[in-house]
């Protein structure tokens, strides 16, 4: 496609946008409108690191109910490289995805991958973990990749530190990251079809979250996103860092949460107000014998399903979870046989839809703090309710 064409094209797509439908307690649902279609939120997006979710077709994604997937700037820029995918013709083209894709700006793989590296105002310089080669990444390079890959949210780079850390040193890394986050924005420029998410540093600290919170608000981006957590604090800490955040964020913008995570967290992080998620815990849980299930975890490298002859879930509309039995699953399991983890990842995702369809229609109908409580009931009693099934 020539420029002048590509220039046509752009003036032809739609704005992005997003529309708050409904609110029930702090939980919201809400529909972001993009040049390749809408995303209904709560959203989880599953994660294509490599520009593949692993284990799964395209298609079979799509099925299951997602109306976008997480690509990773880091690994795509190694590994085939940026120009080349948009010589193929860009990320939804090669991946053969056609509906909405956000990418990470690579900044957390790069703190948390590269053994060396060297960060300064300017960027960080790095080596590969596949090879060592040595990679420069600034707020303009990541989103000039981000837009070589095509995405329709991009992510500015921040510097995403460890907990825990010393104050002054998460004050730094937060205030470096809202520097980066307007260099993101200037070489970003008017895109009226894609959007720039700024993303909310400060740790484990209330005022800097605050005022990180606040500081971004500040540069009128399409959409906030929430970095530097669930990186190994608890839950609880996590939690509050979202009750302190949330209302320091416009209400008129989505809210993304990093990372995150188990059905657990995203349940409780609807419920303080947060609109879009990722993680690789069911596809990486998955690969490892482990199912999502409306009863809770099901751990197949378990003996004791051995000679269980039911379904993870009779009552599923995913083929993996109901027409195949625990036993047969607890045996490609044991025998590292690739279906196993294939079948277990589609199980996986597809409850990770179904539980955010669910929240969705909860928020509509203003009883999402009913629906959380009888859903993590539901999880505690785990298998024992499992048995009722026919």
């Amino acid at each position: 496609m020539t420029n002048q064409q590509q220039q046509h094209a752009k003036g032809n797509e739609a704005d992005f946008s997003f529309k708050l439908l409904a609110k029930s307690g702090k939980a919201r649902r809400g529909l972001i409108s993009t040049a390749k279609g809408e995303i209904r939120t709560p959203a989880f997006m599953p994660v294509g690191t490599a520009g593949t979710v692993k284990a799964m077709y395209m298609d079979q994604i799509r099925d299951l109910g997602a109306d976008i997937i997480l690509g990773n700037t880091y690994h795509l820029m190694l590994r085939p490289g940026a120009e080349r995918v948009a010589r193929l013709g860009g990320l939804h083209h090669f991946a053969r995805w056609k509906y909405p894709i956000l990418t990470d700006s690579g900044g957390f793989q790069v703190m948390s991958l590269s053994a060396l590296r060297d960060l300064d105002e300017k960027g960080v310089t790095f080596k590969s973990h596949i090879d060592g080669s040595k990679h420069y990444l600034s707020p303009e390079r990541s989103i000039e990749i981000q837009g070589l890959l095509g995405a329709d949210i991009q992510m500015q780079l921040d510097e995403c530190i460890a907990l825990p850390a010393e104050y002054k040193e998460i004050e730094r890394a937060m205030e470096l990251s809202l520097r980066w986050a307007e260099r993101s924005k200037t070489a970003f420029g008017e895109q009226k079809s894609k959007a720039l998410f700024g993303i909310v540093q400060g740790g484990d600290q209330p005022d800097l979250r605050i005022r990180s919170a606040q500081r971004l608000a500040d540069m009128d981006l399409k959409g906030y996103a929430v970095g530097g957590l669930a990186v190994g604090e608890p839950q609880k800490v996590m939690l509050s860092m979202l009750e302190e955040t949330c209302p320091a964020m416009p209400d008129d913008k989505p809210r993304y949460l990093m990372g995150v995570g188990t059905p657990d967290d995203i349940l409780e992080s609807v419920g303080r107000g947060i609109d879009m998620f990722d993680c690789v815990m069911p596809t990486r849980a998955g690969r490892h014998g482990l199912a999502y299930t409306r009863y809770g975890k099901v751990n197949l490298k378990n003996a004791r399903h051995a000679e269980d002859n039911r379904p993870l879930d009779s009552n599923s509309d995913c083929e993996a979870t109901r027409d195949y039995s625990r036993a047969y699953l607890h045996h490609l399991v044991k025998c590292n046989e690739a279906l196993g983890g294939m079948l277990l990842t589609w199980n996986n995702l597809a409850y990770y839809q179904v539980l955010m369809a669910d929240i969705r229609q909860a928020i509509s109908e203003n009883c999402f703090e009913e629906f959380r409580l009888l859903t993590k009931e539901a999880w505690s009693k785990g298998d024992i309710a499992a048995l009722s099934q026919g």
